[in-house]
C-alpha cells in the first residue's frame, strides 16, 4: 500500500494525475462557488440545479444522435439555468415559496430526466450511451480535457468573485442597503446561479448529480463554523473542498473493497463527499467559538462563574442580615438559599478560594476584602435591576426577584451607570425598603413610577 501511495501522491501516472488534479481543482472551485451559494441561501438552489441538468443531458444525447460530452454538458447547463430561473419566477410572482418551488423544480426535472432516460435505454444505441455514470459520478475516466474544462471554469469563478465581491458581500449580508447604494442584487444572484450551474455542469463526471451538491454546500458549512469574514471564509472553503477532493480520490484507489480484499477501489464521489462530511463534523465538534465542544465549555464557564458569584452574594447578604457582621461561615449555611449540592458548593468555593475571593480556616470560609467588593458590585447590580424593574417596567415587587437574580451577571459598568443616572434622575425621597441599592450605610431615593422606558 505504501509504494501506491507513493505512486499516487508522487503524480507519476498519467491518469492518475489527471484525476487528481481533476478533483482537486472542482473541489477547490466549488468550494468557493458553493460557500457564496451558503451565504447567500442558495444552497438548496444548487440540488435544483443539478437534479435538472439530468434532463438537460438526455435531451442533448437525443439531438446529436451520440455521447458527445460537450453537447451533454451545454445541455445540462441550459437546463440548470432554466432550473434557476423557475425558481426565481415562480417565487417572485407567485404566493408559492421558495422551499415549495426548489422542492418543485427538483421533483419535476428529475422526474423528466428519468422518463428521458427510459426513453434512451429502449433506443438500439441506448445501453451504450453511459448515461449513468453522470448520475453517480465516475471520476477514474475523466481525461485531460475534463481537466481543462474544470481549470478554464475555476478561472471564471474565481474572476467574477474577485471582480464581484463587494456586490456579493452586500447580496449575502445586506440587500436593503445593496439596493439603496445602487447595486441590483437580483443580478448579483443571476451570476452566482450562473457560477453554481457552471461548477455543477463540470462536476458531473467526477461525483455526479446525486452527490455534487454535497461538494458544493459542505466545504461552504464548515468553513462558515471556523470564520466570520468573508475574505478568509472563501478561502478555507476553497481549501476544505481541495483537499477533500485529493483525499477523497486517495482513499478511493486504495481502499480494499469488502467483496473482495485483494481488489482495491472505491466509488471516488462518495469517498470525496465522505470526506468533505469527515471535515464537517470534525469543526462541528472543535471549531473555536461555534464548536459544540467550545459552546459547552463556554457555557460550563459562564455556569461555574454565576454560582460563584451567588454564592458572594449570598455570603454577603447574610452579614447584612447579621448587621454587618462578616463572620465565618459554613457552606450548610449558605444552602438554604442557593440550592446547591454539596459536591458543587465544594467547587464552587475552591473556585473562589483560588481566585482569592474567599478565605478559609478551621472556624468556616470568610469572604477577603477583594471578595467583599466583588460581592458589593453584584449585591448592587442586582438591586439596580430590582428598582429598574419595578418604578420603570412595573412589575410586581415580589417577581421581580428571579429576573434581577438572572440578568445581574452580564450587566456592564455603563449599563449600570445608565440605570443609576436614570433612577437618580427620577428620585423624590429616601427609600426605607429592606431591597437597599448599595450596601448597608448607602441609600437611595426611590423613583416615582410610571410606565415604558429603557436604561
Amino acid at each position: 500500500m505504501l509504494q501506491e501511495l507513493w505512486n499516487i501522491l508522487s503524480l507519476s501516472d498519467a491518469n492518475t494525475r489527471v484525476v487528481l488534479l481533476g478533483t482537486g481543482l472542482l473541489g477547490l472551485v466549488s468550494g468557493v462557488v458553493g460557500a457564496l451559494a451558503v451565504l447567500r441561501r442558495h444552497a438548496l438552489v444548487s440540488d435544483a440545479v443539478a437534479h435538472a441538468s439530468l434532463p438537460g443531458i438526455c435531451l442533448a444525447f437525443l439531438v446529436v444522435g451520440d455521447r458527445h460530452f460537450g453537447a451533454l454538458l451545454v445541455g445540462a447547463l441550459l437546463f440548470g439555468l432554466l432550473a434557476a430561473g423557475s425558481i426565481a419566477l415562480v417565487r417572485q410572482f407567485t404566493r408559492v415559496k421558495e422551499d415549495a418551488a426548489i422542492a418543485l423544480a427538483i421533483s419535476v426535472y428529475f422526474g423528466l430526466g428519468v422518463v428521458l432516460t427510459r426513453v434512451i435505454q429502449q433506443q438500439p444505441r441506448g445501453n451504450a450511451a453511459g448515461l449513468d455514470s453522470f448520475i453517480f459520478g465516475k471520476a477514474a475516466s475523466m481525461v485531460e480535457a475534463d481537466l481543462w474544462r474544470i481549470g478554464g471554469v475555476a478561472i471564471v469563478a474565481f474572476l467574477a468573485v474577485a471582480l464581484f465581491l463587494k456586490e456579493l458581500r452586500l447580496a449575502c449580508f445586506d440587500r436593503q442597503f445593496a439596493r439603496v447604494e445602487g447595486f441590483r442584487p437580483t443580478l448579483v444572484d443571476g451570476v452566482l446561479m450562473a457560477l453554481v450551474c457552471c461548477c455543477t455542469i463540470v462536476g458531473l463526471p467526477a461525483v455526479g448529480i446525486i452527490l455534487i451538491v454535497a461538494l458544493l454546500i459542505i466545504p461552504g458549512a464548515t468553513a462558515r463554523l471556523l470564520t466570520n469574514r468573508l475574505v478568509p471564509l472563501l478561502i478555507v472553503a476553497g481549501i476544505i473542498g481541495a483537499a477533500s477532493g485529493v483525499i477523497g480520490t486517495i482513499i478511493s484507489s486504495l481502499a480494499p473493497t469488502p467483496a473482495a480484499a485483494l481488489t482495491r477501489g472505491w466509488p471516488t464521489g462518495p469517498s470525496i463527499v465522505l470526506v468533505a462530511a469527515a471535515f464537517f463534523i470534525l469543526a462541528l465538534l472543535f471549531a473555536p467559538g461555534r464548536g459544540v465542544l467550545a459552546r459547552a465549555a463556554s457555557r460550563f464557564r459562564l455556569s461555574h462563574q454565576i454560582s460563584v458569584q451567588n454564592i458572594l452574594r449570598a455570603a454577603f447578604e447574610r452579614s447584612e442580615a447579621d448587621g454587618g457582621d462578616s463572620g465565618a461561615w459554613s457552606p450548610a449555611q449558605l444552602s438554604i438559599h442557593r440550592s446547591m449540592t454539596p459536591w458543587s458548593m465544594w467547587w464552587h468555593l475552591a473556585s473562589a478560594r483560588r481566585r482569592g475571593l474567599v478565605s478559609h480556616s478551621p472556624s468556616g470560609y470568610r469572604l477577603t476584602p477583594a471578595g467583599i467588593e466583588e460581592a458589593k458590585r453584584l449585591v448592587r447590580a442586582h438591586r439596580l435591576w430590582e428598582l429598574y424593574l419595578i418604578h420603570e417596567a412595573a412589575v410586581a415587587p415580589d417577581h421581580v426577584d428571579r429576573d434581577a437574580d438572572e440578568i445581574e451577571h452580564v450587566l456592564p459598568p455603563e449599563v449600570l451607570a445608565r440605570l443609576e443616572a436614570r433612577l437618580l434622575a427620577t428620585a423624590t425621597s429616601v427609600p426605607h425598603s429592606p431591597h437597599p441599592l448599595t450596601p448597608r450605610g448607602d441609600s437611595l431615593a426611590a423613583p416615582r413610577p410610571h410606565s415604558g422606558g429603557t436604561p
